[in-house]
């Protein structure tokens, strides 16, 4: 078997993966394109190791890791992703940039910062 034809698959799906994260708007979208990154190294572990005939089958065994920490991130994204659904309505990424602090002025302080708490002693 030829290295290079693995190694050129999982380039693009490597590279389709990239565009994805970078290129979309969708959070479910951008945690198919992590997947498919993630696969692309799993098919570089595995070629790898058939072509370097190790004996320990590392690269085997290093992507049956990879697959339960995929595994684990989906489940763990698509739940954060569902609840932000719920919670606001969409899943699109540039709206999500709402959760952050505000640094908009206040009417406590000009700076918009909250004043510091200089309590030096702590009451029971």
């Amino acid at each position: 078997m030829h290295l290079a034809y693995p190694a050129v698959l999982a380039a693009l799906l490597f590279c389709t993966g990239l565009y994805g994260v970078l290129a979309r708007r969708n959070a479910i979208l951008v945690l198919m394109s992590v997947e498919l990154m993630l696969n692309a190294v799993n098919l570089n572990l595995v070629a790898f190791d058939v072509w370097l005939r190790d004996a320990l089958h590392a690269g085997q065994a290093l992507t049956l890791f990879t697959i339960a920490i995929a595994a684990a991130e989906i489940g763990i994204g698509l739940a954060i992703v569902l609840m932000v659904y719920r919670n606001r309505g969409t899943s699109d990424v540039d709206r999500l940039r709402d959760t952050a602090e505000s640094h908009e002025p206040g009417p406590d302080t000009p700076n918009g910062r909250p004043a510091p708490n200089h309590q030096s002693e702590v009451t029971a």
